[in-house]
C-alpha cells in the first residue's frame, strides 16, 4: 500500500535528575558531596532510508517517544545517556509542523536530522559545593524533552514527471525507457501509486515518475491523481502524454487543456513548469491524418516542444529520452524546500503562576512545572533568549513572589539548570 502523507506525534526523552549524595567510606571523615549528574534524554532523529518509497510504516504507529536519561548516582556516577530514537523516512520526505504547516526539514540529499533534542540532565549536588556551602543538600532536576506533532509528506525526487489523462500510455512509455515495471492494462486507473524509474541517456540520465492519470476535477480531489500531484512538485520537466489518435473518442487538444487547467488549479508553479508534449499512439493514425491544428496549438498557444511516439512499436521513444535529457541540462536543479519553521515562544499558562521557593545551604531554590518547561526551551547563551526569559519571570510575577518569600539583592538563586545572583 502506498502512503505518502501522515501525521505523527514525537517527543524527545527527558533528562535524568541530578543526585544528592555524600561520600561515605570507613576512616574517611567529611567525604563531601558526590552526587552524579543525570543523563541526557534521547533525541528524535530522522534519517533517509534509500530502500523505501512509502510512509507505510507510520500508518498505524503514530506515537514516538524517546527514552529518558538515567538519574545520576552516588560516587559521582553520571546517569546513562538515553539512545536516540531513529525514524527512517524515504528520500524526499518533507517534515512539517502540524500546527502551522511550516517546513521543518526537507529530507533530500542530507544526513541525519535531529528534529527534537533530548532534555539535558540535571546536575548532581557536587557541582554546588563552595567554600561557604560545603554540604549542598540539593541537586537539579533534568529538563523535559520537547514534544510536537509533525506531518510527514513524501514528495518524490524525480527530474521528469509523466502527466496526462488515464490510459494514454504513460506507464507503457516508462516501462520502455527504464527498468520500472508499472502495471499496464487497457483500462482507467491501472497506476494506483507513483512509480519511479531511472532512465539512461548516453553518459547521463535522469529519474522519471509515472503519476496516476488525472481527470477533470482532480485538483479538487476527484479521481486518483489529486493525492499524487505533490509528487510532481519537484519535477523540473513535465512530459505531457496525450492520445494523439483520439482512440477513446477524445480530442487531444481538449485533453491537454484539461490537464493543464488541473495543474494550474493545484499550483501556479506546477502549471508553469516546462513541458514536452508526447503525442502517443502515433501508430493508430492514418497516413494522411491532418495534424496541423494540433501542431499549431502545441507550438503557438502552448509554446511547448512536440514529439510523436508510439509506446506499442517503440517509435521515437529513445529520441524522446534524449530530448528530455537535453532540456534538463538547461533547467534549475531539483527543488529542495527551505525550512521556514520558527520555533514558537514557550506558552506560559494563564492565571496564577504558582512557584515553590525554599532555601538550601544559602541558595534559593525556585521550582514549578511551568518553570521547568520554560528553562528547557531557553538558550542561555543567546542574549535575545535570555531577555525573553527575564521578561517572562517579570510578567508572571515570579520576581515579586521571590521577594515576598525573602529573596534579597545579591542572593544566589537556582531555577533548575540556571543559577544566578538576584538583582533588585
Amino acid at each position: 500500500m502506498f502512503i505518502d502523507q501522515v501525521k505523527i506525534y514525537i517527543k524527545a526523552g527527558d533528562g535524568g535528575n541530578g543526585c544528592v549524595s555524600f561520600h561515605r567510606e570507613k576512616y574517611v571523615a567529611e567525604g563531601g558531596p558526590d552526587g552524579g549528574d543525570g543523563g541526557k534524554g534521547g533525541s528524535i532523529v530522522f534519517v533517509i532510508d534509500e530502500g523505501t518509497n512509502t510512509l507505510l510504516d507510520y500508518r498505524y504507529h503514530r506515537k514516538f517517544i524517546a527514552k529518558n536519561g538515567q538519574n545520576g548516582m552516588n560516587g559521582k556516577c553520571h546517569g546513562a545517556t538515553a539512545e536516540d530514537l531513529i525514524l527512517p523516512v524515504p528520500a524526499g520526505t518533507v517534515i512539517r509542523d502540524a500546527a502551522t504547516g511550516a517546513v521543518i526539514k526537507d529530507m533530500s540529499n542530507c544526513g541525519p536530522f535531529v528534529c527534537l533534542a533530548g532534555g539535558k540532565g540535571g546536575w548532581g549536588n557536587r557541582h554546588f559545593a563552595t567554600p561557604t556551602r560545603q554540604i549542598p543538600r540539593f541537586a537539579k532536576s533534568g529538563i523535559k524533552g520537547k514534544e510536537m506533532e509533525v506531518i510527514l509528506e513524501l514528495k518524490m525526487l524525480a527530474d521528469v514527471g509523466f502527466v496526462g489523462l488515464p490510459n494514454v500510455g504513460k506507464s507503457s512509455i516508462l516501462s520502455q525507457i527504464s527498468a520500472a515495471r508499472p502495471k499496464i492494462a487497457n483500462y482507467h486507473f491501472t497506476t494506483l501509486s507513483p512509480v519511479l524509474g531511472v532512465v539512461k541517456a548516453g553518459e547521463g540520465g535522469f529519474v522519471a515518475a509515472d503519476i496516476p492519470g488525472l481527470i477533470e476535477g482532480a485538483s479538487e480531489g476527484l479521481g486518483l491523481g489529486h493525492e499524487f500531484l505533490r509528487h510532481v512538485d519537484r519535477c523540473r520537466l513535465l512530459l505531457h502524454v496525450v492520445d494523439v489518435a483520439g482512440s477513446e473518442g477524445r480530442d487531444p487538444i481538449e485533453d491537454i487543456k484539461l490537464i493543464n487547467e488541473e495543474l494550474n488549479r493545484y499550483s501556479e508553479s506546477l502549471g508553469s513548469r516546462p513541458q514536452i508534449v508526447v503525442a502517443n499512439k502515433r501508430d493508430l493514425l492514418p497516413e494522411d491524418a491532418d495534424l496541423s491544428e494540433f501542431e499549431d496549438f502545441v507550438k503557438n498557444e502552448l509554446g511547448a516542444e512536440l514529439i510523436y511516439v508510439s509506446a506499442a512499436t517503440g517509435e521515437n521513444i529513445q529520441k524522446m529520452v534524449f530530448m528530455a535529457a537535453e532540456r534538463l541540462r538547461d533547467l534549475p536543479p531539483l527543488t529542495i524546500y527551505d525550512a521556514d519553521y520558527v520555533e514558537p515562544e514557550p506558552e506560559i499558562p494563564a492565571g496564577d503562576h504558582d512557584i515553590s521557593v525554599h532555601k538550601e545551604d544559602g541558595v534559593w531554590i525556585v521550582e514549578a512545572e511551568w518553570l521547568r518547561n520554560l528553562v528547557g526551551s531557553v538558550n542561555f547563551e543567546d542574549r535575545e533568549s535570555l531577555n525573553y526569559f527575564d521578561r517572562v519571570l517579570r510578567s508572571s510575577g515570579t520576581f515579586n513572589k521571590m521577594r515576598e518569600m525573602g529573596v534579597k539583592d545579591g542572593d544566589a538563586v537556582a531555577i533548575y539548570d540556571f543559577e544566578f545572583d538576584f538583582v533588585e
